[in-house]
Parts: structure tokens; sequence; C-alpha cells
């Protein structure tokens, strides 16, 4: 502290240590001497223009001719600027007007506060192994500091040996992960994304805001901000935006969402934050597959539903052309813009995707595979339920049972920070018309509906109800369903599709084989799935081991006849 203290007392400034370090003019110098005589006496910022006119005086206007130094100050990184009847402008944002500086307040930038105090350079000299990811995770975020004091030090030498500064850091943190044999989260989201350099650096600079617990419309949350981090100067800048827009991987992966709102004189500003999955994966320090497996053991715990991973998307379920875009409809909801439309207009007040669907049509027309497809185009696990067995399972028993399929949905999804689609397969006899009879049986199966009615009013997330019977559904659990969506068995073209897609493309068929022949039977996926694998047995146990017609027609005739156990048929896929 001798050295600014000598600053603020001597009269021939240019005498002194401190501007002999600071390099600059001596206008330049004045102005910091001021500004740190207000702050020793606890005034953070100041008016420009009440700064430079105490200064350079009001006469003749000679404090105008100051302005290139006070540009030159923020040029440097010295001192940065805020708009008095604004937010504070971001960090590295410089006014092009020099009058329009006049309208701003001036502060001491954190780097000339430690410039003052002269704080000792990098310390690198430790190369021993982090002791846990927390340990590694503070280096990271000093490195973002580091980018922070860079993004406002554009054009002097100061900027040079930061550049250096954080070349040797990052090369620090590197060698001490080496050594390292904790789980690093980070490097596996990097990796599994792809994510380029800069990239990393705004997930990084995101997720230092996650652990500041700063607020939402926190100023380094900020798009402008963001893009300095990154950034060289404006052309880089407009070059860099795109990694922060729509069709970015950061936001098309669901790294990163942001959030549009007004400033003040209507500025549409977008503050951006850490996407709740991903936040939850690298605060609790798990492996992405971890989640599956808890969600695994929770189940373990009841004996309701079943889990299903889904390997198939809905890109490769062969379907009516309407039934596709119906499906592709619901998927929008996971768009950005279609997502921001519905929340403005009050139709959607969260983010994930909500959706109450009936399936309906005949069996093995694909309902339950169309389900689990439609499940992993939305990245989702299922829990599936099976609604034939309820009846047998809980006569007699009590309303509370009912409700035990969602409070037991509810409370996994708690547990497990997820939201998995719900798949009630079989739902014909809760969705059935209520009967008016005295009979207990009746009264049990109606008071069973209510319960079921209630239930599915208060439902948020995704539901999926499979049902073969659409003519039967009671008119109150259509109102409250958002699709019905009717499965019909495939036309002549979707069976030849379905038939190329089952048939096995290295084996042998006879002379009489025709495709053609075999779309026009009009049978289900589910069937088609049946016939080839039996035609397949057939062939693989004889002695030439070639696929015959009258193998295929023989076992769709047994298919109609209904010769062997259809239950069984899953649907198509």
């Amino acid at each position: 502290m001798l050295d600014l203290k000598e600053f603020l007392n001597t009269k021939d400034i240019e005498k002194t240590k401190l501007y002999q370090k600071l390099k600059c003019s001596k206008n330049e110098a004045l102005i910091l001497k001021e500004l740190c005589k207000n702050y020793v006496v606890s005034v953070s910022s100041i008016n420009a223009f009440a700064l430079l006119s105490g200064i350079f005086k009001q006469e003749k206007y000679a404090y105008l001719d100051a302005l290139e130094d006070l540009k030159k100050l923020l040029e440097r990184g010295f001192i940065t600027q805020s708009l008095n009847f604004l937010k504070s402008s971001r960090v590295g944002k410089i006014s092009n007007s020099r009058l329009n500086l006049l309208q701003s307040d001036i502060s001491l930038s954190e780097y000339f506060l430690d410039f003052l105090e002269d704080k000792p350079k990098l310390k690198l000299n430790k190369k021993d192994p982090y002791e846990n990811f927390l340990e590694y995770l503070k280096d990271e975020f000093y490195k973002i500091e580091l980018y922070e004091k860079l993004s406002f030090i554009k054009l002097n030498s100061y900027n040079l040996e930061l550049k250096n500064q954080i070349k040797e850091f990052e090369k620090y943190i590197k060698e001490r992960l080496k050594l390292s044999k904790f789980y690093n989260v980070l490097a596996d989201i990097f990796k599994e994304n792809k994510l380029n350099y800069k990239e990393q650096i705004l997930f990084l600079a995101l997720l230092r805001e996650e652990y500041a617990l700063t607020n939402e419309n926190s100023s380094s949350r900020e798009f402008n901000f963001l893009l300095s981090l990154i950034s060289e100067n404006d052309l880089d800048k407009r070059a860099n935006k795109k990694l922060l827009e729509e069709g970015s991987k950061l936001i098309d992966l669901d790294l990163i969402e942001y959030d549009e709102y007004l400033q003040d004189f209507g500025e549409l500003a977008r503050s951006f934050f850490i996407s709740d999955k991903i936040l939850q994966r690298v605060v609790n320090f798990e492996p992405k597959q971890n989640k599956k497996i808890k969600l695994e053991s929770v189940l373990k715990e009841q004996d309701i539903f079943e889990l299903i991973e889904p390997n198939t998307d809905i890109n490769d379920i062969i379907m009516p052309k309407q039934t596709k875009e119906l499906l592709d409809t619901i998927l929008k909801q996971q768009d950005k813009k279609v997502l921001e439309r519905l929340t403005k207009w009050g139709i959607k007040t969260g983010k994930d995707i909500e959706a109450k669907i009936i399936f309906y049509g005949p069996a093995g027309t694909g309902k339950t595979m169309s389900a689990l497809s439609l499940a992993k185009s939305m990245k989702k696990s299922v829990l599936s339920f099976d609604c034939s067995k309820i009846l047998s399972k809980w006569v007699g028993e009590s309303e509370q049972n009912v409700r035990k399929i969602f409070d037991t949905y509810k409370n996994i999804t708690q547990t497990c920070k997820q939201n998995p689609i719900l798949l009630l397969n079989e739902a014909d006899q809760f969705l059935s018309t209520r009967i008016e009879s005295t009979s207990g049986s009746d009264k049990m199966h109606n008071q069973m509906q209510n319960i079921f009615l209630e239930q599915i009013e208060k439902f948020n997330g995704v539901i999926i109800a499979t049902t073969n019977f659409l003519e039967s559904l009671d008119s109150a659990f259509s109102r409250r369903f958002d699709y019905k969506i009717e499965f019909k068995k495939p036309d002549f073209e979707d069976r030849l599709k379905i038939w190329k897609k089952f048939l096995p493309k290295n084996a042998e068929f006879d002379k009489e084989f025709d495709e053609k022949i075999l779309a026009n039977y009009e049978l289900s996926g589910a069937q088609i799935l049946m016939v080839v694998k039996n035609t397949a047995l057939k062939a693989a146990v004889s002695k030439e081991g070639i696929f015959k017609m009258k193998d295929f027609i023989e076992n769709i005739q047994k298919e109609f006849n209904s010769s062997f156990d259809k239950t069984k048929i899953v649907g198509l896929i």
C-alpha cells in the first residue's frame, strides 16, 4: 500500500512509483488518482461528468478533452462503466460514443484493484493429483475468472500477459488431472457431446454461476457477457453468436437453456443456465449410466411397474402418414421455440413435455411398440403397468389401491429426479363407459373409474393408455386425453414395407417367392413378424435351408385360423 499512498499524496504524480508501473498518460493517471481517492473513503463509483469536470474543470468544457483518456482506461481494463439509468453494462462492453460516457458511472475494475495490491502471480509449483472433483472444479472456475479479466483487457501488454497465464494454468490443470483418480463427470459430458473448447468455456462459466447461486438474471449469465469470454473483438463476437443461438450444440443437446425477458426500455435479453438434467448429473457426481441403475434400484422396492428402456425411436416404426404426423406434433413440444410460445401464451407452465394420449386399435397393430418408440424419441424411460391385472389383484379392496398406481409413480419420479413415461397397457376396463347398476361389483368398478379419472386429471407428464376398443370409451375420459390416435391394420403399401423390413437380407428364397403376393394378405405388423419367424424356423430345419413361398402361405393361413397363440404378439417393430 506504500505505492498507493505515495500516489495519492504526491502532487507531481509523474514522479511516483505507481505512475511508472502504470505506463499511462498524465491525464489517465489523474483520473485513476481521483477514483482511488473516492474508493478508499468507500465511494466505489462516480458519474463520469462529475469525475472529469472535477479534475479538468468545466470552463470552456475542458473536461471533454479527457474523454479520450477515459476511453483508453476502459480499453485497458483499469476501469468499468455502467449506465446509471439502466442495468450495469456487460464487462468489456465499451460505448462507441465518447460523449455517451458522460452518462455513465465509473468504477475501478477488479483487475486494477489487484494491480494496486500487487497480488502475486500464479504459483503453479504444486503438481499433486486432485483429491476430489470439487478441488478440480475450483481450478476450472478460477480459469473462468482469468477469462473474465481477459474479456475487458483488450488493447495492452497486460492482455498478452494474461493470455500466457491462462495457457500456463490450463497446462497445470491437465497435468494434475493426469495424476488424479476421481470420476470426472465434466470430462464425460464434454466427450459425449463433442464440445469444442469455446463451448466448454461457456458451459464452465454457467456452471460457476450455478455453484455461486447467482440469480437467474445475473449479468454473468447474459448473452453479451458470455460472448465476451470467448471473443477477442466485435468480429469474433459475431462469429461466436451461433454457439448460443437455436441450433447450437449446447442448446440442441439440452446442456444449457435460456429465458428471455424485457429489460428497461423494452430491450429483449437472454439469461442462460445449465439444464436441470445436466446440473443434477454434475452435482451428484454420477456417471450418466448410474441414473438407469438408480431407477432400477428404486423399482425393486415395488411390484407395480415394469421398467422398459426403449431401443427403437419413432422413425423405426412403419405407420400411416397421418399417425406419424400426430406423433411428430407431440414431439415438437421439445422444440425451444414451440415451448417458448406455449409458455408465453399460458398454455404450458413447465419445460418438460406434457401429453395424455390414447392409442387405440386392434391387437398387433403396434400400439405398445409405438409408445416405446415415442419414449425413445423423447429420451425417456417407460414405466409400464398392465391394467388387465388390476381387477383380479385388487377386487374388494379400497379405492386407495387405485391411487397406488399414481402415488407410486410420483414417488419414483421424485426419488430419481426423472420423468419416465407412464404406459397403461390394456386400459379398456378403466376407460370403458361406466355402468348404472346396483350390483356390488359394478359399483366397485365405477368407483375405481372415478378415482382413475381424478388421477388422470391431476397427472403431470406423459401418460399413454392403450386400448382395443375406442367405441366403449367413456366420454369423461375422452375429454381428459389430449390425443386419441388410431392404429389400423396396415394397407398394402405399409404391409409391403413391413415384409421388406422383417425378411432376412442374406437368406435364399425359392423361385416362386413374391413379396407383393404376401403383402396382399391383410395381416398386422405383428402377424407378419410371426409368419416370418415361423417360416424361418421351417427353412432352418430343412435340408436345403431355403425360404419357400408355400411355407409362407401355410403360416399365413395358420395365423388367420388362430392356430397359434396371438397373445404373445407384442406389436410391430
